[in-house]
């Protein structure tokens, strides 16, 4: 997978170099680029940003510098990609999302920053993504959380490609709860059907384990969950026992 990011800041994507993605780009699963795009301004002081046309608060990004940039990502990687506007205004990001892009040979994303973009930028534009609803001071941080959850699920990122398929949201559920050794600390001891070998019953614990938790933290992705008889039976019995649990 190539991905392109035009940003202002450069160098606040140091950090993409390291953990899980680090070693995609080392192990080259990923091209990763980033373009200054003020490297490609005409005009003599350097600007990106100027007035708002009509009036309002703030700077908006124009379009040339950005156009300019993007025909230089398209000419050395022979296409753009699948453009990506990091925008509060675009669809919220989702697990789901992260697993259609990661399906992409190409990612090109645009991070701004001051007021926004002149409208003229979304023309090169085939998704806007937003994290959620609040403000940061750019795309820098957006693109980078969007990045981190594709480029892991891509085949060979992690060492075990079980790892992307059990976290939470994959599955339509919050994870299950996790345990490492000692089995016994400070008194707070690992589930027992954990230790005991019995792979059906464990198996049969995290998925029980998973809807609780979710029915507990995230009862609206349970709106959408695809229930088997199975998953039905364990979650009336996950709320019977928390039922239980309250009236004690």
């Amino acid at each position: 997978m190539r991905i392109d990011v035009l940003s202002l800041f450069p160098n606040m994507f140091a950090p993409m170099r390291e953990s899980i993605i680090g070693k995609t780009i080392d192990k080259g699963l990923v091209d990763f680029n980033v373009v200054d795009f003020r490297d490609y301004t005409t005009n003599k002081h350097n600007k990106v940003d100027d007035e708002i046309y009509g009036g309002g608060q703030g700077m908006l990004l124009m379009p040339q510098p950005i156009f300019d940039a993007m025909d230089a990502v398209e000419a050395q990687a022979g296409n753009r990609g699948r453009v990506i506007l990091m925008d509060p205004a675009g669809e919220t990001f989702t697990q789901a999302k992260a697993e259609e892009l990661a399906k992409e040979d190409h990612l090109t994303f645009i991070a701004g920053h001051y007021e926004g973009y002149d409208e003229r930028i979304r023309e090169l534009v085939t998704d806007e993504i937003s994290i959620g609803d609040f403000v940061l001071t750019g795309g820098e941080l957006g693109a980078m959380t969007v990045i981190d959850a594709t480029v892991r699920l891509l085949e060979d990122a992690l060492g075990d490609d079980m790892s992307a398929v059990d976290d939470s949201f994959s599955t339509g559920l919050l994870e299950y709860p996790q345990y490492t050794r000692p089995a016994d600390f400070r008194g707070m001891q690992v589930p027992a059907v954990l230790t005991s070998g019995n792979h059906a019953k464990i198996a049969e614990w995290k998925q029980k384990e998973a809807l609780r938790r979710t029915y507990l933290r995230r009862p609206d992705l349970l709106e959408h969950y695809q229930f088997t008889p199975e998953t039905k039976r364990l979650l009336r019995e996950v709320k019977q026992e928390e039922a239980e649990r309250v009236e004690k």
